[in-house]
């Protein structure tokens, strides 16, 4: 089936960030005493502040993503664009096309515009559905405010969570490896190693047109 649309996760998906969200995670897990790693595990496809509720129940996870976010604007030049983004991201122009992030919308915009990355009409972030990755909503509604069906859209994520979430929409998914192994993305559909590879995928999809052979004019070598 030719699909209609494609989603893309941001982070570790457009933006290579971990390294940025895993000092801001350190920060703020050792200011409150909690081990680093149990926190940072909690931490992919999800909001900070459903990461702060399971980290620690007895804070509030209002303010918590406050400090959160402070904390990651000071990591504004840490984050690039993943290998191939730029290209890919053009390469869509003109078709259907949104990204679906649990991240903070300011922050994700502003790294957009600094690194030349274009950003697409629909844009689905944590905060606009009530229930966040795992749970399927922001993948609905991006695919609702494209004006296609959930089953007609490619997903491209790197968390389990993302997978489980654009799984339950009833999407396409392709499993991104840059963060986790293929096997913890189990549930996706496909996987890839690298944005050159969701390209060729893509095509496959009908989401992109293939590239057109080289012609050799009559009469060249190679005619």
């Amino acid at each position: 089936m030719t699909a209609a649309a494609v989603l893309f996760d941001v982070d570790g998906v457009l933006l290579d960030s971990a390294a940025a969200h895993r000092r801001v995670w350190d920060s703020w897990a050792l200011s409150h005493g909690l081990d680093t790693e149990t926190v940072w595990r909690l931490t992919f496809g999800r909001r900070p502040e459903d990461t702060v509720r399971d980290a620690a129940a007895r804070l509030d996870p209002v303010l918590e993503r406050q400090v959160l976010d402070q904390l990651l604007a000071r990591e504004r030049d840490g984050v690039l664009p993943v290998d191939g983004a730029g290209e890919l991201l053009r390469d869509l122009s003109g078709r259907d096309w949104a990204i679906v992030s649990s991240g903070n919308r300011d922050f994700v915009e502003a790294r957009f515009a600094a690194t030349g990355l274009p950003l697409p009409a629909v844009r689905v972030y944590g905060s606009d559905v009530e229930h966040a990755k795992p749970a399927p909503d922001c993948f609905a509604l991006a695919a609702s405010r494209l004006g296609v069906a959930p089953s007609a859209c490619v997903v491209v994520e790197d968390a389990p969570a993302g997978v489980r979430a654009a799984v339950a929409a009833g999407c396409t998914v392709i499993g991104l490896t840059t963060t986790h192994a293929a096997a913890a993305l189990g549930e996706a559909h496909r996987c890839a190693a690298s944005l050159d590879e969701v390209r060729g995928l893509l095509i496959e999809q009908g989401i992109l047109g293939q590239e057109p052979e080289a012609v050799v004019p009559p009469g060249r070598p190679g005619a």
